[in-house]
């Protein structure tokens, strides 16, 4: 299939309804058709990888084509230049978590950019450093501890950032990695607790959310 094929297909399953909801749950952008993520990962899976045309379905500005481009791209053939450039389009969180747990994740700057971008002022490309640090707790099974433990100055530093998808994604990183490196529990939530300790509305909001988790997570329920 091609991008204009792949565009009708998608333009086919479009729902206006959709759209609707999808912008209650603050997923907006210039041109959104309102597709299920079931239709489109089964497109996805009909289409293949292919390097060139993740790049022209990126190009169309279509919320769904983007979805699909993170689906069909290929890490290995992904450059430091295209993730900073389609970092920079990020206008939803819908977008910056898929593009960053569907293929950003699996590249060689993975462990690079996450620690990157969290010093980044945008909201969505700031997010895609703490949703890196989530992905790969979970995806990057054989990385040792200490990749991870290296995460945690820049969580405790971003804690404080008060909007919401930024601390949302803060927040994401900690639980996850806490609940899926076991043997970074007990460090995840000795760091939870001193963000509990930070003045800062946001900090708590993080540290008390995490603690609940982690620590149910810790007694087995």
């Amino acid at each position: 299939m091609d991008k204009t094929q792949i565009i009708a297909e998608l333009t086919r399953h479009g729902d206006a309804a959709n759209v609707a909801g999808m912008a209650r749950y603050g997923i907006v952008a210039k041109k959104v058709l309102g597709v299920s993520a079931p239709v489109m990962r089964a497109l996805a899976r009909k289409i293949g990888k292919d390097h060139k045309l993740a790049g022209e379905l990126w190009r169309t500005g279509i919320h769904e084509a983007r979805f699909v481009a993170s689906l069909v791209d290929l890490p290995a053939e992904v450059t430091e230049r295209q993730m900073e450039s389609w970092a920079a389009d990020f206008d939803n969180w819908a977008v910056c978590d898929s593009v960053c747990g569907n293929l950003f994740d699996k590249t060689p700057w993975a462990y690079e950019k996450a620690m990157e971008w969290t010093r980044r002022r945008e909201e969505f490309v700031k997010r895609a450093g703490f949703t890196m640090m989530a992905t790969l707790a979970v995806h990057d099974k054989k990385r040792s501890d200490d990749k991870f433990l290296a995460f945690f100055p820049a969580i405790k530093r971003e804690a404080t950032d008060e909007r919401n998808y930024v601390r949302k994604a803060v927040n994401w990183a900690l639980r996850q990695i806490g609940k899926s490196r076991p043997g970074l529990r007990t460090r995840t939530i000795a760091l939870a607790k001193e963000i509990r300790a930070i003045d800062s509305k946001s900090a708590r909001w993080i540290a008390a959310d995490a603690l609940r988790e982690l620590t149910a997570a810790r007694r087995g329920r």
